[in-house]
């Protein structure tokens, strides 16, 4: 009578925790899906509008300068904490648009330092 009562208890808790297991699979299923679902809703939300960030620059923990577009005009501004200034209106001539690949501006790769720091292991 022990024993049944033991294998009994014994497959509740098996059966229990491949439940719990699966349940907790498909929460951080849900949970990949959702969040992959609203970066893609607020990609698309901002594309093709008038207003483009071109450049920010960070002048203290709550200055920046950046350069913005908006609609035709290039403008720099300040921005803190409570205020937003324009400081100058900017033509195409005078500012630089720099590419993804080219913003690099040490030259090295995260694939290169890794395997520089793999090379200096490999020595000692």
């Amino acid at each position: 009578m022990l024993l049944a009562i033991t294998v009994s208890s014994t497959l509740d808790n098996v059966l229990q925790f491949i439940g719990l297991l699966l349940l907790f699979v498909f929460i951080l299923g849900a949970t990949y899906f959702t969040t992959r679902w609203i970066a893609n809703y607020q990609r698309t939300t901002g594309l093709n509008r008038n207003i483009k960030v071109i450049e920010t620059y960070k002048l203290t923990t709550n200055k920046y300068i950046q350069i913005i577009q908006l609609g035709e005009k290039i403008l720099a501004i300040s921005v803190t904490k409570d205020r937003i200034e324009v400081l100058a209106e900017l033509s195409e001539e005078e500012i630089t648009f720099f590419s993804p690949e080219n913003q690099n501006t040490k030259g090295d790769t995260f694939a290169n330092i890794l395997e520089k720091i793999k090379n200096r292991k490999s020595k000692s």
